[in-house]
C-alpha cells in the first residue's frame, strides 16, 4: 500500500514544524525519506538546499535525526557513546579536542553531563531522550528531525523535552513529528496533519485550535 502520498509542505529556517497524525499515518515514513534512510519510489525531498537522493551525503552532513527509539548503545557511558557518535559524524580534519569540546557542549545543550560516566543502559526514558537529542546535535546541524521525542516520558521529562526543543529553535530548523496534539501546540510555530499518508492540513497550532472548536460546537 502507499504508505506516503503527494506529501507536500516548507519548512522556513528556524522554525519548529510539527508533523501531527494519527498512529499509521505515515508521519515515521515521512521522516525516514527525508533523513535518507530510506527511498521514495517518486517525489522530490530538499534539505538545507540540497535533495536527499541526488545529494544525499550532502544532504545528511546538515541533517540531525533522533529516531523514534534512541539508537543507543547500552555498554557505552554516554560519553563514551556521544565521543564514538562524533567521529563518525565529523570529517578527520575535526581535530580530538574539538570532538571533545563539541560533545561536552552537546551535553550541556541536553543537560546531561551529570550522566557521562553512566552507561545508557542504566538510563531512564528520558535521559535517554536526550542523550538521543545530544548525538543529533555533535555536528552543528542546520535541520532536527525528532520523531516522537517525547514518548513514553513522564509529565515532568516532557515538559523539560518540549523547553529543550524550544531552546534550539533559531539555531536549527526544526521538524517534530508527533500524535499529541498537546505538543505541537505547546512547541510549534507551524503545524502540517497528515491522515492516511496525505496532508490535510496545515496552519498555526492556534488557528487549528480554534477551527476544531468551532467544528464542535
Amino acid at each position: 500500500f502507499t504508505a506516503v502520498d503527494d506529501v507536500s509542505f516548507r519548512v522556513e529556517k528556524g522554525e519548529i514544524l510539527g508533523f501531527l497524525g494519527p498512529n499509521g499515518a505515515g508521519k515515521t515514513t515521512t521522516m525516514r525519506v527525508l533523513t535518507g534512510y530510506m527511498p521514495a519510489t517518486e517525489g522530490t525531498a530538499t534539505v538545507a538546499g540540497y535533495d536527499v537522493f541526488a545529494q544525499p551525503m550532502e544532504a545528511k552532513r546538515r541533517i540531525g535525526y533522533l529516531p523514534e527509539t534512541p539508537p543507543l548503545y547500552p555498554d557505552m557511558t554516554v560519553k563514551e557513546y556521544l565521543t564514538f557518535v562524533a567521529k563518525l559524524k565529523m570529517p578527520p580534519s575535526v581535530s580530538k579536542a574539538e570532538r571533545a569540546s563539541r560533545v561536552d557542549g552537546a551535553m550541556a545543550k541536553t543537560h546531561i553531563a551529570d550522566m557521562a560516566k553512566r552507561h545508557c543502559s542504566k538510563l531512564s526514558k528520558g535521559y535517554k531522550q536526550r542523550v538521543g537529542i545530544a548525538q543529533a546535535l555533535l555536528h552543528d546541524p542546520e535541520v532536527l528531525i525528532l520523531d516522537e521525542p517525547t514518548a513514553g516520558l513522564d509529565p515532568k521529562q516532557i515538559i523539560e523535552t518540549r523547553d529543550l526543543i524550544r531552546g534550539l529553535a533559531g539555531n536549527h530548523t526544526i521538524v517534530l513529528s508527533t500524535h499529541i496534539l498537546p505538543e505541537v501546540s505547546q512547541t510549534c510555530s507551524r503545524v502540517v496533519i497528515i491522515n492516511k499518508g496525505r496532508v490535510v492540513a496545515v496552519d498555526t497550532p492556534a488557528n487549528l485550535t480554534s477551527q476544531l472548536k468551532g467544528a464542535a460546537t
